[in-house]
C-alpha cells in the first residue's frame, strides 16, 4: 500500500512540476500536495 502512495505522489510531483512555469509556483503545489496528504494520514489514523 506505501509504495502505491508513494508512486502516486511521485507521479503526482513531476505533473506538478512540468505544470508551474516558476520556483515559487512550484513550492505553492508542492506545500499543496503536502496539505492533502496530511489530511489523508490523519482521517486514517481517526
Amino acid at each position: 500500500m506505501k509504495s502505491i502512495i508513494s508512486l502516486l505522489v511521485l507521479v503526482s510531483v513531476c505533473l506538478m512540476a512540468t505544470a508551474c512555469n516558476t520556483w515559487s509556483g512550484f513550492g505553492q503545489d508542492l506545500q499543496k500536495v503536502g496539505s492533502k496528504v496530511q489530511s489523508q494520514g490523519d482521517k486514517v489514523k481517526h
